[in-house]
């Protein structure tokens, strides 16, 4: 929280003192000395968080370390950022000095040119590492999608659909490992829920929950008319810690079955699918990947988890979701957050009016300007979020 009041402050008075065509100086050297103590206070706390991590004390309280190394590494970038910032603006204040000399004048301005394109720079910088950090960035996710509105053709484009993010997922990387899967009559998936293992994973599929509707003409379509289908998807982030839920046993259903699907001889044969119901919330899980039903119980239990603490999440930040224009994370699996047109060859996101024109791409897995898209819609929501915070 601390370093989060610092980004704020330091995000104030950006706002409040732009800086001057006449006199571009840096920003930190006119704020001496309030915005300066406050930033040494910030270097003070990123020293000392140092100093922690390599205390016994620390070092000995597992939750203890992960909590410092979680600020520590907060703090480290906005520290260096704004250090760079600082030395820029010193050293843009001397090559502008250097402006009077006509022997260094010519060597000046090119200086100067360097600074100033430096400066804007860091200043983008800045800004990004001015917005709170979502501590499920890294996390590996859970993927699941089930077919919504449009029968037959709706369990085909819940297939697309995975194909899309598992293409993605190729792109970037990740390992997907199917978890279980409830198969449509003629193609496609009436559901099917997967693992994505990867650096980033979450950070960049997170806004891909919601609802996805499709406009073509199904193959068993003998008239040509077109149809609209949808399939929901919804993003969890994997639980890190077992600690971070508990789980009464007691509120839990657990059944057995044999696993269907690839497998050889272990198909059918042993009960090692499970089933896991949250009697309280009748959440159902299942995993049947696994040969062993202690690894598909695990597995399972973590799904819950993740499940439960989405759930909780949403539960906390109901009325906060509702002024943002990204359901980000929120679990909101009712909203259309987007439309794949085929006879157009367009896909349009409903959340930022964004139309591309590249539908054959996007299916293939060509994400990145859809993600890259949201973020920068994202970012500068929670800017303005956090400007207007009291």
């Amino acid at each position: 929280m601390r370093a989060f009041f610092f980004a704020f402050f330091v995000f104030f008075v950006f706002q409040s003192f732009p800086p001057s065509p006449d006199n571009d100086l840096d920003l930190f050297q006119k704020m001496q000395p309030t915005i300066r103590r406050k930033l040494d206070q910030l270097a003070e706390r990123h020293q000392e968080l140092e100093h922690l991590l390599a205390s016994a004390e620390v070092l000995g309280d597992p939750k203890r370390l992960r909590e410092v190394s979680r600020e520590h590494a907060h703090l480290g970038p906005l520290t260096a950022a704004l250090r760079a910032y600082d030395e820029n603006g010193s050293a843009l204040e001397s090559a502008r000095a250097m402006l009077d000399d006509p022997e260094l004048k010519a060597l000046a301005i090119d200086e100067i040119g360097s600074l100033e394109a430096e400066r804007e720079t860091l200043d983008r910088e800045l800004n990004v590492l001015l917005i709170p950090k979502d501590e499920r960035d890294d996390a590996n996710l859970f993927l699941e999608l089930r077919a919504g509105t449009g029968g037959d053709e709706a369990a085909i484009f819940a297939g697309d659909l995975f194909r899309m993010y598992a293409r993605y997922a190729e792109r970037r990387g990740w390992r997907v490992e199917i978890l279980s899967t409830s198969e449509g009559e003629h193609g496609g998936y009436k559901e099917i829920i997967a693992r994505v293992e990867g650096r980033g994973a979450f950070s960049r599929l997170k806004f891909e929950s919601g609802t996805h509707r499709v406009q073509r003409v199904p193959e068993t379509e003998a008239q040509g008319r077109i149809h609209t289908s949808a399939a929901t998807v919804a993003i969890l982030p994997e639980v890190d810690a077992i600690d971070d839920v508990e789980i009464n046993p007691a509120d839990l259903k657990v059944d057995t079955y044999r696993s269907s699907g690839a497998g050889g001889q272990h198909v059918n044969k042993t009960d090692s699918a499970i089933r896991i119901t949250h009697l309280p919330t009748g959440i159902v899980v299942e995993c049947q990947n696994e040969r062993s039903q202690h690894a598909n119980r695990d597995k399972a239990l973590k799904r819950l988890k993740a499940e439960l603490l989405e759930r909780e999440r949403e539960r906390q930040q109901q009325a906060e979701a509702a002024a943002r224009k990204l359901q980000v994370g929120s679990g909101d699996r009712s909203q259309r957050i987007r439309t794949y047109n085929f006879p157009q060859g367009r896909v349009t996101d409903h959340r930022i009016n964004l139309t591309l024109y590249r539908l054959p791409e996007i299916l293939e897995g060509d994400l990145d300007e859809l993600i890259d898209a949201l973020t920068r819609e994202d970012q500068a929501d929670q800017l303005q979020r956090v400007a207007a915070a009291p």
